[in-house]
């Protein structure tokens, strides 16, 4: 099973926020996933990130891939070092 990182949609229309999970790739965006890592709210000023940097870590080191938008948000908390 390939893992990713990826934001799931949430949120009334026009009002996005965001939650970062670990799910399956085959599964749909905001479909099935197996855990929540964090949120992401993009529309607050300045924008809000909060993830769990020791469960990323952990999802990191079992080989998940994180999706470009999540891999920037994952910089921004510190849970991975810029390269």
């Amino acid at each position: 099973m390939a893992v990713k990182l990826r934001l799931v949609r949430m949120g009334k229309p026009k009002q996005p926020t965001y939650r970062v999970v670990a799910a399956d790739s085959r599964s749909p965006r905001n479909g099935r996933f197996i855990e929540i890592l964090g949120t992401y709210e993009p529309r607050a000023e300045p924008s809000v990130v909060k993830i769990d940097n020791e469960k990323a870590k952990a999802w990191l080191a079992k080989g998940a891939q994180p999706t470009e938008t999540v891999a920037k948000l994952l910089r921004i908390s510190g849970a991975v070092e810029s390269a």
